[in-house]
């Protein structure tokens, strides 16, 4: 399984006892989704293994205390503490209406009420207090706020992101 069909569940953050158990930090709204999963992928050594779980249970709200399977030891779960976990993309809810996985969108057009169409949504940036939309119109990239009252709809349909924008964000660029 290749990372780009995969989505990031979240990390393994601590050891939980002396049999191998582990707690695996879940960066999810709804961690209850994901309380009786068969396997997931960890990421070791820059590639996804496949790891079957024994047991599991939600632990403290956004923990997931996780029994591999063939782990027995603190030895084996200190080989993949710190370790980031996936799941296939298609195990990620269905979201509707203005909902979207940030994944999602990359491809879209995105237009504006009063322009139309200024460009294509190349990638999200979310290392910013606000999540970004990286846009490309030809050669110039535009960084356009994910505010959900600029939002106005997503149209899966015909892959756009409908915005409503404050008049010269992007003329800014232009």
């Amino acid at each position: 399984m290749r990372k780009e069909e995969c989505f990031y569940l979240g990390k393994i953050a601590k050891k939980f006892s002396f049999k191998g158990e582990v707690l695996a930090y879940l960066d999810t709204d709804e961690p209850e989704l994901y309380e009786n999963l068969e396997s997931v992928f960890v990421e070791c050594n820059k590639h996804l293994v496949p790891f079957f779980i024994e047991k599991s249970s939600l632990h403290k709200n956004d923990f997931l205390r996780i029994r591999f399977e063939d782990m027995n030891t603190e030895e084996d779960a200190d080989a993949i503490m710190g370790n980031a976990i996936y799941l296939p993309l298609n195990m990620l809810p269905k979201l509707s209406g203005n909902k979207f996985y940030f994944h999602e969108v990359i491809g879209f057009e995105i237009e504006d009420q009063r322009l139309g169409v200024f460009g294509k949504i190349a990638a999200v940036n979310d290392t910013t207090a606000q999540p970004l939309f990286e846009v490309l119109n030809g050669e110039v990239e535009m960084l356009i706020p994910m505010i959900d009252h600029f939002l106005v709809k997503i149209d899966r349909d015909n892959k756009k992101v409908i915005m409503n924008l404050p008049e010269g964000l992007v003329e800014m660029y232009l």
